[in-house]
């Protein structure tokens, strides 16, 4: 007899401590039941990564995107405002705005030609005489109730109650203030898609650099696998190494000096910082067993006379990516397996994960 969603969710100790703790069962990462349920709290309630500053720096100037399976437009207002809308027409449900990003004096529907402000009022409706008891204050854009700026960062937050960007962060922010990355230009975007669950790839990221030795050979030449350290704050949490170039393997250390900080904020983004260096993923489900993650790279300097330098460091990115991708998909299919149901945790590597499993319980239980 198939369990229920209760059940599945329910065989997961979320008290249990570190060392006596084992991961999230199987199914959590294969039955949709689940993934319903995510997008109903974790997506819905969490503030989720919508654009770089720099896109929306201008009046008019907008970025669409989805998040919890919703059509969302943020745009710069005239009056210097940032604001974040339902895409969502207001007449027959099209989306407004359709291109990823751009800039526009108002918002137009393609559709009927229903035409918004940048505040995000009706404007304009086309051939609507006669009707009758329409109130065009009442039918603007629908506002998403939070949007915020942190660092080059546009974040926005679905549900109301969700708590305020910075009490969200908490003390991230004095832990990423110190790197300065308002000095960094962003680059170029790639964008990657793995046949795995989105939590498979968050899980991977957290586990402390535990693959690392075994998987990236080019990565562990310059880290200091002895010296790695792990810290959990509230809703994240920080892996740091100190890097030595010295005996590298040459196309990574070439690339790679000072220290490495790895940052992940529940649920899905992550800032990986060396110096002058800055790459974010962004982590969205497009299905039970698939995802896609974005990747932006930032460098502290983008002239012409660097342009070298930047394609080899994103190489190198790009090559963990792809080392990461394989292992992703392998785990999936493993999750699946009748042999399979959960896993235990290492005590020195794997806290990270520990805490997203926790705050991730406590999403689907609430």
């Amino acid at each position: 007899m198939e369990p229920t969603l209760e059940q599945i969710i329910g065989d997961y100790d979320e008290g249990a401590p570190l060392a006596e703790a084992s991961t999230i069962p199987g199914p959590w990462y294969t039955d949709p039941r689940v993934a319903d349920l995510e997008r109903r709290t974790v997506w819905s309630r969490t503030w989720q990564l919508a654009a770089r500053v720099d896109q929306v720096a201008l009046p008019g100037q907008y970025v669409t995107t989805t998040i919890a399976g919703e059509p969302i437009v943020v745009v710069r207002g005239d009056d210097g405002a940032l604001r974040a809308f339902y895409n969502v027409c207001r007449h027959h449900a099209a989306a407004v705005m359709t291109l990823p990003e751009g800039r526009a004096p108002h918002l137009r529907c393609p559709y009927h030609g229903w035409t918004y402000t940048l505040d995000g009022a009706l404007k304009g409706v086309t051939e609507f005489a006669g009707v009758c008891h329409f109130d065009r204050t009442k039918n603007g854009l629908v506002p998403v109730p939070h949007v915020a700026v942190w660092e080059k960062f546009v974040m926005v937050a679905l549900d109301a109650d969700t708590p305020p960007l910075g009490v969200w962060l908490a003390s991230l922010r004095e832990r990423v203030t110190p790197l300065h990355l308002g000095a960094l230009h962003f680059a170029e975007r790639r964008v990657f898609t793995l046949g795995c669950n989105w939590k498979v790839f968050i899980d991977n990221y957290l586990d402390g650099g535990y693959h690392v030795p075994h998987l990236h050979k080019g990565l562990s030449s310059i880290l200091k696998h002895n010296d790695y350290t792990i810290e959990n704050g509230e809703r994240y949490c920080v892996q740091s190494s100190p890097v030595d170039a010295s005996a590298g393997e040459e196309m990574t250390a070439s690339v790679r000096q000072g220290q490495a900080h790895y940052f992940w904020l529940y649920p899905n983004l992550m800032l990986n910082w060396y110096e002058g260096y800055l790459d974010t993923n962004l982590v969205i489900p497009l299905g039970i067993d698939k995802t896609q993650v974005i990747f932006d790279f930032y460098f502290d300097d983008v002239r012409e006379s660097s342009q070298e330098r930047n394609r080899r460091s994103i190489d190198v990115s790009v090559r963990i990516q792809d080392e990461d991708h394989a292992i992703c998909e392998s785990v999936q299919r493993g999750l699946s397996s009748r042999a399979y149901h959960a896993g235990r945790l290492s005590v020195r590597r794997e806290a990270g994960e520990h805490l997203f499993h926790r705050l991730l319980a406590s999403d689907l239980r609430r």
